[in-house]
This record gives C-alpha cells, structure tokens and sequence, in this order.
C-alpha cells in the first residue's frame, strides 16, 4: 500500500527518477522544469528542504512499497490557515484515483496538522486530469488563473474549504 511521507533527505534517489521517468508525460500538461532543474537537481532538493524547514511549506511524496515514488504532494505559502497545493503524479497511476485519494487525505493532513482551513489550487485549461482530480476532492472554480501562476499557461484556480 502507497505511504504518504514528508519529504526529507533520503528521498532524493526516487525523487530524481520519478521526475526523469515522468519528464514527457509531465510537459504534456504542464511547464517542463527545463534541462537546469535536473542538471542541478541536487541544490534544488536541498534548497526545498531547506524552504521545508521554515514552516512556510511542507513537500510530500507518495511511495510505493518498493520504495519508488508514484507521486509528489507539496503546500506551498502556508500563511493565515491557507496554503496552495500542487500535485503530479507518475503516469503508471494516472487514472487510477492516486492522485483523487492523496489529495482528500492531505486535505485531511492539511487541517490536523497545519491548521489550515483554505486550500486554493491552479490548473490549466489543458490539463483536464488535474481539473477532475480536484473536482473529485471538493475544490470548487474560483477564478482565472493567469499565464504568471501556472508557468506560461492560463486555467482556473480551485479552492477548498477544509472542516477540521
């Protein structure tokens, strides 16, 4: 059974292949992190444990028993009971309801244990996957989400209330 784990050191190795493995599928929906993110991967892991740290985000990763990673979770701007969220998963568990069920239990985890009482979330107009995932979990339309927000894209920001 898939373990929803905060993100630390020794997840780098599966962090790493999951993005290189997932590269293609990923720039299908949304922006490519380009060739500098995996050519300085390693000051960027320890560079977002180290944002981790400062209470102003929490980074999540979804393992599978074999150790490698199905899928990335993260909170970013956790401020005043709010955070966004951003999410992708491995393209062997697109469409299956991995990405649907870790969202609802960080929405869970969101409340107990950051207190957070707003999640707010961008996709765009293309990524239909995404759209369905937060639909399934409770996040509602709120508004446009501009080019600035999603990387070069327009879509739509979600939100979800949370009850604690």
């Amino acid at each position: 059974m898939p373990e929803l784990e905060r993100l630390h050191a020794g997840h780098a190795p599966a962090v790493l292949a999951f993005e290189l493995a997932n590269r293609t599928y990923f720039a299908a929906s949304i922006s490519d992190r380009g060739d500098d993110f995996f050519n300085q991967f390693t000051d960027w892991y320890n560079a977002s444990l180290a944002e981790q740290e400062t209470g102003i985000c929490d980074f999540y990763v979804l393992v599978a028993e074999d150790g490698s990673v199905l899928g990335r979770f993260n909170l970013y701007d956790l401020e005043d009971g709010t955070a966004r969220l951003g999410y992708r998963v491995a393209e062997r568990v697109a469409d299956r309801g991995v990405a649907t069920a870790t969202v609802r239990e960080l929405c869970r985890m969101a409340t107990a244990m950051h207190g957070l009482s707003t999640l707010r979330a961008a996709t765009s107009y293309d990524n239909a996957g995404s759209q369905k995932v937060l639909a399934k979990a409770g996040f509602v339309p709120v508004g446009p989400a501009t080019p600035a927000d999603l990387g070069g894209k327009s879509g739509t920001w979600y939100k979800r209330d949370l009850q604690p």
